[in-house]
């Protein structure tokens, strides 16, 4: 059975669409690291997670990533959600850069089952004590012992605008796409093209040749 790692039940359903029943979440605080990109903090997130779980395991890292800001908040979306909030930050862009104010969501799930992978077009990650080391980690054998990950991304294209629906979660209220936010579609909608669908469509794609 493949273990969704989050708190966010949101995230499961989403998952399930995708991924039948062959998916049930579990809730594991795993440590995340500081990183400049996403792909290293779910890397890291999914070897602690296997190591507690002892099961195929699936960690996904996401943020909101503004074009006049540099990407910021990216990784440390949840951060500036937490203490900003999101509607200081849409003032914060509304105030400092001008239309059509883009950005874009950004997923990259980590799958991690203990087993090598073959070469693929998708990226594997086998090693995060780079990163480890920077966020100011001592590890023991065990944890530094490099565990294949593999990574699918998931990208869709928006703009910054002031808050609308009620759906949805996060900034999904202040990112529209084609005219609507996340937070005013509905939840198959949203699916459909949201940055963690398409990871998750990948994943699907690829995990039924893994389970084999």
């Amino acid at each position: 059975m493949l273990r969704y790692v989050t708190t966010n039940e949101g995230k499961v359903r989403e998952a399930l669409d995708y991924l039948d029943d062959d998916v049930t979440q579990l809730d594991f605080d795993y440590t995340e690291v500081q990183a400049a990109e996403l792909g290293p903090i779910a890397a890291h997130g999914a070897r602690e997670a296997y190591r507690y779980a002892g099961e195929p395991v699936l960690v996904d890292d996401a943020g909101l990533f503004i074009g006049g800001f540099d990407g910021f908040p990216g990784p440390y979306s949840s951060y500036a959600e937490d203490t900003l909030g999101v509607e200081a930050v849409y003032r914060l862009a509304a105030a400092e850069l001008d239309e059509p104010r883009r950005a874009s969501f950004r997923c990259v799930l980590a799958y991690c089952d203990g087993e090598e992978f073959e070469a693929s077009p998708d990226p594997i990650d086998r090693d995060d004590r780079t990163v480890a080391a920077a966020h100011g980690a001592e590890q023991d054998a065990q944890e530094t012992e490099a565990l294949p990950v593999k990574l699918f991304t998931g990208v869709v294209n928006g703009r910054i605008v002031a808050p609308r629906g009620d759906g949805g979660f996060g900034y999904d209220p202040i990112f529209e796409h084609d005219g609507t936010t996340f937070a005013e579609m509905s939840a198959t909608e949203k699916n459909g093209i949201s940055h963690r669908g398409r990871a998750l469509a990948k994943f699907a794609t690829w995990y039924p040749e893994r389970t084999e």
